[in-house]
């Protein structure tokens, strides 16, 4: 995918160029920085940074990788945090855009980041990764390059805590208040409360009653003769959209185009043209439901698309919950429902 948020170390990550978290004069200081330089050869490294010179905030310079797996060392200078009076977001945001951008003039395919500022320079954690993703998602719109943000460890990584907190209550209240049992009505599981008292006689949830009772008149009945040879073949062509159909059909009605469909979804431009190009193509779980995030699909919808890929939600799986979250929430920034996912641990959408 595009985009993607990894636990590592950057020395160690295999791209193209590497951003490092600079000093302003030449020399090598802590965190980020220090890691960089001894793993590139420290007076290599040095030398290269002396010719350069004093650099500014939020300005971008490149050197060679050297000792390291990437080609290109992309040297930025980010904002200490005076408490947000002194600029410290926008010189935050060019810190990523310049490097981006050179990124690009040095026609990388590839780039890392560490989560910038957010270590000796003392930026608010959450404000930080809210700025980079931000930023990467903006440069992402009109470029095709593999952009990684790289946490060393989960001390770097810190959501807004309300965010945190909303998605931490919907998981626990989904747990921790399954019913007992469903009953299967009109096509979907219609979940009921279980009776407190079960030795009384009368119905504690009389409403619900109801509304079971009134959706089992609605379930059609079916001719129950055997359906023959003849009949199989009538029931097999009317059989209804495939994925790849409704995928296409939901796309359309929704004035977007594939370029907007896949850029959104956070996919790769192969991945969505073999969706395209194969009707009986059958993606994983989670492209379906990064394409349902792109399209702003609600539930229903949702939950319709993944059984036409031959998918569905579980009712006890902490991703599947994050995702119908985020759906009940109208969050459909694909970059911050993997911060959420990365955050309790779980695979990315794509």
């Amino acid at each position: 995918m595009p985009f993607t948020i990894i636990r590592n170390d950057i020395t160690k990550v295999r791209a193209d160029a590497i951003v490092n978290t600079a000093n302003r004069r030449p020399a090598f200081g802590r965190g980020t920085d220090q890691a960089i330089y001894s793993a590139a050869g420290r007076e290599k490294l040095l030398a290269a940074r002396k010719q350069i010179g004093e650099m500014k905030r939020g300005e971008a310079v490149v050197t060679e990788g050297f000792d390291l797996p990437a080609k290109y060392i992309i040297h930025t200078v980010g904002p200490r945090w005076e408490g947000g009076r002194q600029r410290e977001f926008d010189t935050l945001a060019s810190c990523y855009r310049k490097s981006l951008q050179l990124a690009k003039v040095l026609k990388c395919e590839s780039i890392a980041f560490p989560l910038i500022s957010a270590g000796t320079h003392g930026f608010p954690k959450d404000k930080a990764l809210e700025v980079a993703l931000r930023e990467i998602r903006s440069f992402l719109q009109d470029n095709d390059m593999d952009v990684s943000l790289v946490v060393f460890d989960r001390g770097t990584f810190e959501l807004s805590r309300d965010l945190a907190g909303e998605v931490d209550r919907f998981i626990d209240e989904r747990l921790g208040s399954r019913p007992k049992y469903s009953l299967r009505v009109g096509g979907s599981f219609y979940k009921r409360p279980v009776k407190e008292d079960a030795s009384s006689n009368e119905t504690p949830y009389p409403e619900e009653e109801e509304r079971i009772e009134a959706a089992k008149e609605s379930v059609p009945v079916y001719d129950e003769r055997p359906i023959g040879s003849a009949g199989l073949d009538q029931i097999m062509k009317e059989i209804g959209e495939t994925f790849q159909q409704r995928l296409l059909k939901l796309i359309d009605e929704r004035g977007m185009t594939d370029t907007e469909v896949y850029k959104k979804a956070n996919l790769d431009r192969k991945l969505f043209s073999k969706i395209r190009c194969n009707p009986a193509y059958r993606p994983k779980k989670k492209t379906v439901l990064a394409l349902a995030i792109a399209l702003e699909l609600d539930m229903n919808e949702t939950t319709d698309l993944l059984a036409r890929a031959e998918h569905a939600f579980s009712p006890s799986n902490k991703f599947d919950l994050i995702i119908e979250y985020c759906i009940q929430t109208k969050i459909y920034d694909i970059f911050e429902i993997n911060a959420i996912l990365f955050d309790h641990e779980l695979p990315l959408l794509a």
